[in-house]
């Protein structure tokens, strides 16, 4: 029976897409036509990730282990371990004031409406290609120059081994934050590995906790960063969860 339930629950995660999607996805379809205007774009994307984290019957609540503030005035690479597909929606919900361009797989480019306006808003990476996954840091570099900030999963997905605590992190968001000096907010992600895992038949509504645990500030070691940030997200997650 709770299989079922869950599969029913998915169903309408598919019926909420759809219609936010092809709601919502015309004023940013069309918006995202001039770069200047993605900051109001970036408003009705919130509004579908919110429409999609809230109506899946999810909730938040986030916890401060660091006093530090974000420059509104300053474009970040946002840092996150990767769980599930809402890790996506909850982090946009989380940056009002920082426009956030994803670092995603090509491959989503194929699904029907999403793709379409997907490839408008975000550097999108072929994994299979070196000169693609070279050409990330241009990319990405020319949307902060525009105001944006950019978020990346560095565990580069979600492990297939549910066992794994925290993945190890791929290069490319120190190497950015390295080489165009941009300072490296980092989050922790807690509960959505078992409310909305990618196994369709388990998962429930629930709070999720968010640690903000600080902003790192660049060096010219990426190395250095990514040893730095691995450890004070893995550390969270021993730490917090249940």
């Amino acid at each position: 029976m709770t299989k079922i339930l869950n599969y029913l629950w998915r169903f309408w995660l598919l019926l909420l897409a759809f219609v936010l999607t092809t709601t919502l996805g015309i004023p940013v379809y069309i918006l995202s036509f001039s770069k200047k205007h993605y900051k109001y774009a970036y408003k009705f994307i919130r509004l579908w990730c919110f429409g999609m984290f809230y109506g899946m019957g999810f909730r938040y609540d986030l916890i401060k282990l660091s006093e530090q503030e974000k420059d509104r005035n300053k474009e970040y690479v946002f840092i996150s371990n990767h769980t599930s597909i809402m890790d996506i929606m909850l982090t946009c919900i989380l940056f009002p004031h920082h426009p956030i361009c994803f670092v995603g797989k090509k491959e989503l480019v194929k699904i029907p409406i999403f793709g379409t306006i997907y490839q408008r808003i975000c550097v999108m990476v072929d994994r299979a290609s070196a000169k693609s996954r070279a050409d990330v840091y241009r990319r990405c570099a020319e949307k902060m120059e525009e105001g944006n900030s950019i978020a990346i999963f560095p565990e580069g997905g979600v492990p297939d081994d549910t066992s794994i605590i925290l993945d190890d992190f791929k290069d490319g968001a120190f190497m950015l934050s390295s080489k165009h000096n941009s300072p490296i907010a980092v989050y922790t992600f807690i509960g959505l590995k078992e409310m909305f895992p990618f196994d369709s038949s388990k998962g429930h509504p629930g709070r999720v906790k968010v640690y903000f645990i600080g902003i790192i500030e660049p060096t010219a070691s990426p190395k250095d960063l990514k040893s730095e940030a691995y450890q004070v997200i893995k550390k969270t997650l021993i730490e917090h969860s249940i």
